[in-house]
Parts: C-alpha cells; structure tokens; sequence
C-alpha cells in the first residue's frame, strides 16, 4: 500500500498540479473580467443620465447653384455640462438646424436653441429648455495614456443611451475639420463608433469625460477619434461666452510650398515649406504691416511657419491687437515687418 501510495503520488501530482493552476488561472481571469465589467458599468450609470439625443430638422433651401433641397433632419448626441440646460456636442450635429430638440434618458423630450457653433473645432454649444439636469464630470485628456480603458456613450443609428468599450489606442492625432481647418490632440479609441455617436462622451473608468467623440473611418475597424476633453473646454467657455471661438488674422490668401534647399540653407531655415502670400486684402494687417504678393512667411510671432496650418495655429485670440513680428523672404532675403492681428469675423 505505500508503495501504491508513493506510485500515485509521483505519477498523478503533477497533473493534479497543473489542474489545480488552471483552475486559480480561471478565478483570476474570472476576477479580471468582473473588474472590467465592473468599470464600464459604473462608468456607464454615472454618465448616462448626461446624455441625450439631438433631433435637427433643416427647412427647405435653395442652394447658390439654384437647387432646391428638401426639409431634411438627422440626429446626433450631446451631453450636459451644466445643471441649467447647456450641453456640448459636435458643430456637425447641428449646423444650420431651423430646430433642434433634446431627448433625454427619462423620455424627456425638449426644445434647445444653438448657443455657439464653431465649425474649425467641430464643436457647439445648445442650451436645453430645462433645468436641474445631471451635468458630467469633465476629466483631464493631458493625464489619460494609451491602452487605458475608453468608453462611449451615445445614439449610434438612432438606439438610445447605447454604451461601447475599447481602450485608447493613440494621443496627439490631428483630423482635418469641414471647415478645412486641422484640429489637434485628438485622442484615438477602439470603442466602436457609429453615425449618430457624434457629440457623445468619451470616458474613463471614473465616469470622467475625456473627450468628444466625433468621426470613424468607415473603411476601417476600430479607427474613431474624438476631440480631448481639454480643448472642449476652452472651446465651450468661449462659445458660451461669445457664441463664437475668437482667432485672429493677418488677411492674407497662402499656400504652401516648397523652399529651395539653397536658400533654406542659406538662411538657416530648418523646415523644407513656407507659406507663399498669393493674396493681400486691400484693408487689412498685412497691407497695413507691408507684406506683398509673392513673400514667403517663415516665421510669426516668434514660431517657425512652415504650413499654413502652423499659420492658423499661431493666430489665437490672444494674438487680437497685439503687434508681434513676422519674418518673410523677398527677392531672397530676409525681411521683418511689425503686424497687429485683427479678429476674424465670422462669416
């Protein structure tokens, strides 16, 4: 009997062994799986009574072209940020909308007017005829970091409250805006994204928002952006406050080219691209400040200008009024001229 004893002991434990490792593998992997269902629930109740669904209607319209276009509508989300009605979502959402009404978790259903509307970001602002509503907790997009948990929430294809999960996949992506203009930091995500998810929250575990999701790639799976929470917030305090973004311009028409490596060499300029001015307003900064047709901008306020991106990027509304230097190259030199940015109005 000891020796059958002994037999089995030697034969069987490491199978038994093995066996017993799986099964800890599978509570562990059961306790991970519990913890991450537990995250995305919690996220989801916590900010889900923020979020609503946005029904636009468009009245019917001839366009310059002399064409008539229907009365149309579509729909999007948005997400409340104050107790006393005023939610963000994207401009694309409700640009142009002659109506726009709020649908909410409860079956709530509202009117809401278009309080600001800022294409270049592609937020806005609308203010719901209601009060004592839920409004999110806005996190920081500059502490959040790749492969963290994401969650969406919003109305993909009409289906209400519906909640996505993935991670963030990269930061600091830029995407071109319609109005044509490049938007930075933008946060990449997993979460599934559908039409009808534009304007809803991007958040953490916390239930923090941490961006505005906004676009997919439609070829693609699993390519969604949305804007960081943090540019939102400067956004909405100026559509809020304005009803516009403030940026400021120098009135001139640009494009990018390409510098010729001996004269990028010769002025001991590091990027291989300037702005050409192929456009002076008769009455505007640059007239005023002396620029011409045919410079090439290399440099504004101090910052390199290789783009007209980076052009755009420089122009901020703190820039409104404020004399600052711009470099350009003429006949192959370098010349500086004094310009005072103006404000660009919105047309």
């Amino acid at each position: 009997m000891p020796i059958i004893k002994q037999l089995f002991a030697k034969d069987h434990q490491p199978e038994l062994t093995e066996r017993n490792s799986s099964v800890r593998g599978r509570v562990n992997d059961a306790g991970l799986l519990d913890a991450y269902s537990q995250a995305v629930t919690h996220a989801a109740e916590t900010v889900s009574p923020s979020v609503v669904k946005i029904e636009v209607r468009h009245a019917p319209r001839r366009t310059a072209r002399g064409q008539e276009v229907p009365e149309h509508g579509g729909s999007g989300s948005g997400f409340v940020i104050t107790p006393d009605g005023f939610i963000l979502t994207n401009s694309h959402v409700v640009s142009g909308a002659d109506k726009v009404q709020v649908l909410f978790s409860d079956g709530q259903k509202v009117k809401a007017d278009v309080l600001g509307d800022d294409p270049d970001s592609d937020l806005a602002v609308i203010r719901a005829h209601a009060s004592q509503l839920p409004p999110v907790t806005l996190g920081d997009s500059q502490a959040i970091r790749v492969g963290q948990l994401a969650i969406a929430i919003g109305n993909p294809l009409g289906f209400s409250c519906s909640v996505t999960a993935g991670v963030v996949s990269a930061l600091g992506r830029t995407l071109r805006a319609r109005s044509g203009r490049l938007m930075d930091d933008i946060i990449q995500t997993d979460a599934a994204l559908n039409p009808g998810n534009s304007g809803g929250p991007l958040v953490n575990s916390r239930g923090e928002v941490i961006g505005v999701n906004t676009a997919m790639i439609l070829p693609a799976q699993g390519i969604c952006f949305a804007i960081a929470v943090n540019t939102a917030r400067l956004v909405t305090t100026q559509l809020i406050a304005y009803g516009r973004v403030r940026r400021s311009v120098i009135g001139v028409a640009g494009q990018n080219v390409e510098l010729p490596r001996g004269l990028a060499r010769r002025h001991d300029i590091l990027a291989d691209t300037a702005v050409l001015v192929v456009g002076v307003e008769p009455v505007g900064p640059a007239a005023a400040a002396g620029l011409a047709e045919g410079d090439l901008i290399i440099e504004l306020a101090g910052h390199s200008i290789a783009s007209i991106d980076d052009l755009h990027a420089v122009l901020t509304h703190d820039r409104i009024g404020t004399a600052c230097p711009i470099v350009v190259l003429r006949d192959g030199e370098q010349r500086e001229f004094a310009i005072v940015p103006a404000e660009k109005i919105s047309s």
